[in-house]
């Protein structure tokens, strides 16, 4: 593979060139008792600049706040040169019925408060940080554009919506002359693979770039978790905040934990670490534009850019698909069979291209 972080892509069918990993800071600051105070924070952030890396994901929640507030602060002398994404619907001041959710009032105000705190004047990126079931797309589409057109933001985006509201909301986009829906953020990794039903094709037919979360699965597939882990109580016990968050989510499972195990095992072959080979996976996936790696210290970071260095050989790839496999559920794999095929096509002999 040998990438770079200067070896740039484009984010779905726009123009805008992005690094193949990009810098997550939802650990910048500590107010969810982890992440990186300020100083860690902005060795973090130039570590990652200094590399040729160019794309920074935040959102107007992160670290209640804080996130932005120092990006603001570390932007200050290269902001051009940055792709700073943001996000909007998550609720901003508890009791406000307003200051979260979909609407144009959240979202306007939202982004005027994210553009306060980044120092900056425009966001070249804002997701719609998660589907609220409320809001009329309509009116979440036309205040983007509203945005766009005033220059207050570049581009748009989703995040942790259904398929089918996002490709609705793409073809509207297109049919009325709005700005169109240019990436997609979901979770995705070895240990989450159900956006491989309907998201990704999704998006890959609209035209829309992914942008994966969580792509070492919380951490799980860095090897960090153990048999005795699947319950938050020893993680409780000995003071780890995000370890119990991810046992309280349901990540540490017996399933995840077997897949961990065959990372461990292609890592020790590959001679680098299971976080390396685990965002290696998310990289070599066609579909998949720039993953988004967080990490909490300067060392973390340097292992997960070390990723853009790792080539899996083809039978390693099998075997973590295999460890990994998902149903893909009715109609795809219905869809997918010999049966199915047969009467469709019968002994018909077609090149597939993609």
């Amino acid at each position: 593979m040998s990438l770079t972080l200067d070896t740039y892509r484009l984010l779905g069918r726009s123009g805008l060139r992005v690094s193949p990993l990009a810098l997550g800071t939802a650990t910048f600051g500590t107010d969810w008792g982890w992440g990186a105070e300020r100083d860690d924070a902005r060795k973090l952030f130039d570590l990652y600049v200094d590399r040729g890396g160019n794309f920074i994901d935040t959102a107007s929640t992160y670290t209640d706040g804080s996130s932005e507030r120092m990006l603001g602060e570390f932007t200050r002398e290269n902001r051009e040169r940055l792709v700073l994404a943001t996000k909007y619907t998550t609720q901003r001041r508890p009791g406000d019925p307003n200051s979260g959710g979909a609407s144009r009032k959240s979202l306007v105000t939202s982004v005027e408060e994210s553009l306060r705190r980044l120092r900056t004047d425009y966001l070249d990126l804002l997701f719609l940080h998660v589907w609220d079931f409320s809001t009329p797309v309509e009116e979440i589409l036309r205040g983007m554009d509203d945005l766009v057109r005033h220059g207050k933001i570049l581009y748009v985006g989703i995040s942790n919506a259904p398929a089918w509201q996002v490709s609705r909301m793409q073809t509207m986009a297109d049919l009325r002359g709005w700005s169109p829906l240019v990436a997609l953020q979901i979770e995705y990794s070895l240990v989450e693979r159900t956006g491989e039903r309907d998201l990704i094709p999704m998006a890959r037919e609209m035209g829309i770039g992914v942008t994966p979360y969580s792509p070492l699965g919380g951490g799980v597939l860095t090897g960090k978790y153990r048999r005795d882990d699947l319950t938050a109580t020893r993680l409780v016990s000995e003071g780890s905040t995000r370890g119990s968050f991810n046992a309280a989510l349901g990540t540490v499972t017996d399933r995840n934990l077997d897949i961990a195990d065959v990372l461990r095992d292609v890592a020790k072959e590959l001679g680098c670490t299971p976080a390396q080979a685990g965002l290696a996976w998310v990289l070599q996936n066609p579909d998949i534009t720039t993953p988004i790696i967080g990490a909490r210290t300067p060392t973390q970071l340097v292992e997960n850019l070390g990723a853009l260095d790792v080539d899996l050989t083809d039978d390693q790839l099998a075997r973590l698909d295999k460890a990994s496999v998902i149903e893909l559920g009715f109609p795809h794999q219905m869809l997918a069979s010999d049966h199915i095929r047969n009467v469709i096509a019968g002994d018909l002999k077609m090149e597939k291209r993609r």
